[in-house]
């Protein structure tokens, strides 16, 4: 999976750093269906699928490593291209974005995603 850090991701940051927004209690995980590659400038998925998102579990492998993980399990036949950490469980924002080839899904099929960042 190719993994955007966006330009959303690094203005919340910033924020975080200097006291303008505080950090999200939780992350989470959604996925989609559309076309496309991502891109630093992406506010959302290319098209979100219906699916709830995963609210992600949060670990820090190394100390300039933060990794998020989340399952979604699917509730129809679909193909997912994309998946993105979101602040919130509907709409919010979203600092992290990834796309890879798409993976054919029936009902009940689930995906885990682990999105790994680092500072360097």
């Amino acid at each position: 999976m190719a993994n955007i850090y966006t330009t959303k991701g690094e203005e919340l940051t910033a924020d975080f750093f200097d006291g303008a927004a505080a950090a999200p209690t939780n992350w989470f995980i959604g996925w989609g269906t559309g076309a496309g590659t991502a891109a630093k400038g992406d506010t959302t998925l290319f098209t979100e699928a219906a699916e709830a998102r995963a609210t992600a579990t949060e670990s820090q492998p190394t100390a300039s490593q933060n990794q998020l993980v989340g399952t979604i399990t699917s509730a129809s036949t679909q193909t997912i291209t994309n998946a993105g950490v979101f602040t919130l469980s509907a709409a919010g924002d979203m600092p992290l974005k990834g796309d890879f080839t798409g993976i054919p899904l029936v009902n009940g099929d689930k995906i885990e995603f682990t999105f790994t960042l680092t500072w360097s």
